[in-house]
């Protein structure tokens, strides 16, 4: 059955699929150089997105929102959707969000050069940069999400974060390309603290969503670790 929830996450998703194909078809920078836009945190971000979204809608119109307190049983796409969120779609959509315009901020030349704005249109960078911390924030809001245990959490995203750092050093290591030109004004010492700095920003956004989580749904929480007692 098709809840409430369909007229905040259709409109997204929508916004999110026309943002990725007006990216990948019609905007034609980024898949001339090695690894194409697939070297792009940004790039790979949106996918996530929209595919975090779809499955919002899926779940919303074949799945199941079950909360602790109702005493039933998630299905397998709410409990997929779950944890895609905990582990993969806040902590990197809030890091491509936070570090994008805080880097913008100090020098925006080392993020996003002045001449992309003569390619990239305004709403798109937007929907690519801001828009996504809005929506995951309401999403908080509106959806009770259930944490994997912390040591699962941690494990996937710095799984995920050391395989895509993996990625652009063999691309600049193959192509002789960094993909961001912060990492190539930086001397190896600096990058080494930068990246360093940057695993761990990623780890306190999981902790972020964890305590975001915890303060919309405390009671939810509660009831989730009562239940674990009586069945241990």
């Amino acid at each position: 059955m098709v809840s409430k929830l369909s007229a905040f996450y259709l409109p997204v998703y929508v916004v999110q699929v026309y943002g990725l194909t007006w990216d990948i078809f019609l905007l034609p920078m980024g898949w001339e150089t090695y690894g194409g836009k697939f070297v792009y945190l940004t790039f790979i971000n949106m996918i996530i997105q929209t595919v975090y979204f779809g499955l919002c809608v899926a779940n919303d119109f074949c799945g199941t929102n079950v909360r602790p307190s109702d005493k039933g049983q998630r299905c397998r796409l709410q409990r997929w959707r779950d944890n895609f969120l905990a582990t993969v779609v806040f902590p990197v959509g809030m890091f491509v969000v936070l570090t994008f315009w805080g880097i913008y901020a100090v020098d925006r030349e080392l993020v996003y050069p002045k001449e992309l704005d003569k390619i990239i249109p305004s709403w798109l960078n937007h929907i690519m940069h801001t828009t996504i911390l809005p929506f995951l924030l309401i999403d908080k809001f509106l959806v009770y999400h259930q944490y994997p245990s912390r040591k699962i959490g941690f494990a996937t995203l710095l799984s995920l974060a050391l395989l895509y750092l993996s990625w652009i050093l063999w691309v600049a290591f193959y192509a002789n390309i960094w993909v961001y030109p912060i990492l190539k004004v930086l001397n190896p010492h600096q990058k080494a603290v930068f990246i360093m700095a940057m695993l761990v920003f990623f780890m306190c956004l999981y902790l972020l969503g964890e305590f975001i989580n915890k303060t919309f749904w405390g009671k939810e929480r509660n009831h989730l670790q009562a239940q674990k007692k009586k069945s241990s």
